[in-house]
């Protein structure tokens, strides 16, 4: 049994695809097939049930997996106590955040990162919530950035900042001379909003609840985006109107594009950073946490 073999199960665990496990591992499919079913023989036991066009895992096979997560978590922090012991803000730090954060706080963040850990560099990933947490799980990140609600066992989940929502809306549009929104109002136009998986939307439709009623339809439709920027260009061509994290409306076409608020209650989300609680640079995290909450003073979110 070897530590390699251990991180195959686990990839195709999460794939449930060899060619995707593959990929993901860096290695050809017969490759992991092959250390896959060697595993199985030396164990006796069978991990996975295979089909023409399926993998499956079995009862037993959860377990091992689970525990082949904690032997994978265990050999990474040897290896960052190894490479980080002299100094914890010297080397890099793998950090991935949501699609809806990345973009617009990094470029705020990172500067401020500098002033602290100048020999820290970051290794970025943008992705959905979905995505990012079995990545932070396994070890392939160190924190993530996402928004709450965000639940992982032995993982640590720090708040951060919180962050209104607002309207964008075309130049032209009629709620320009309007100073404030309601949610309510959503429901008399055409909102444009992110594809399935991304949780911003699903946080505009649980804080404006009137968006997902019947009368929407009623000669009015959601259309949705595949980024926020997207959207934006969406906007501007008169399509309809969207709401936005407030962080979003920097540097907007101010000749095609206005920016409301909501009237209070305004809706809201809670940014927070998460890392495992057997990551072993604290001084890192801490690092991290103080460049973001330097970043939203600076993006006024504070």
């Amino acid at each position: 049994m070897t530590l390699t073999e251990l991180k195959y199960i686990v990839m195709l665990a999460e794939e449930k695809h060899f060619g995707r496990a593959a990929e993901r591992s860096n290695v050809s499919q017969p490759t992991l097939s092959v250390a896959v079913k060697k595993l199985e023989d030396e164990l006796g036991a069978a991990i996975f049930e295979r089909s023409k066009s399926s993998v499956y895992i079995t009862p037993l096979g959860e377990q091992i997996i689970d525990q082949a997560r904690r032997v994978l978590d265990q050999a990474n922090m040897i290896k960052e106590l190894a490479s980080s012991g002299k100094d914890q803000l010297h080397g890099p730090v793998k950090v991935g955040a949501i699609f809806t954060i990345a973009p617009y706080l990094f470029p705020y963040m990172i500067p401020e990162l500098k002033q602290h850990a100048q020999d820290m560099p970051l290794v970025i990933e943008e992705d959905l919530t979905e995505n990012l947490r079995p990545k932070l799980r396994n070890g392939e990140l160190d924190a993530i950035i996402v928004a709450l609600p965000f639940h992982e066992p032995d993982v640590v989940t720090q708040p951060i900042y919180e962050e209104e929502f607002v309207v964008l809306m075309p130049k032209d549009h009629p709620w320009t001379k309007l100073e404030c929104i309601t949610t309510s109002q959503l429901s008399t136009d055409n909102l444009l909003l992110l594809g399935k998986g991304h949780c911003f939307s699903d946080q505009v439709m649980e804080a404006c609840p009137i968006v997902g009623e019947d009368e929407l339809n009623a000669g009015r439709t959601i259309v949705n985006g595949s980024s926020l920027e997207t959207i934006r260009y969406m906007v501007s061509s008169g399509l309809g109107v969207t709401v936005l994290p407030k962080s979003a409306v920097t540097n907007i076409d101010e000749r095609m594009l206005e920016v409301r608020p909501f009237r209070s209650p305004v809706p809201k989300r809670t940014v927070a950073l998460a890392w495992r609680a057997s990551f072993p640079r604290p001084k890192a995290i801490e690092s991290l946490s103080q460049a973001i909450r330097s970043a939203c003073h600076n993006l006024n979110l504070d």
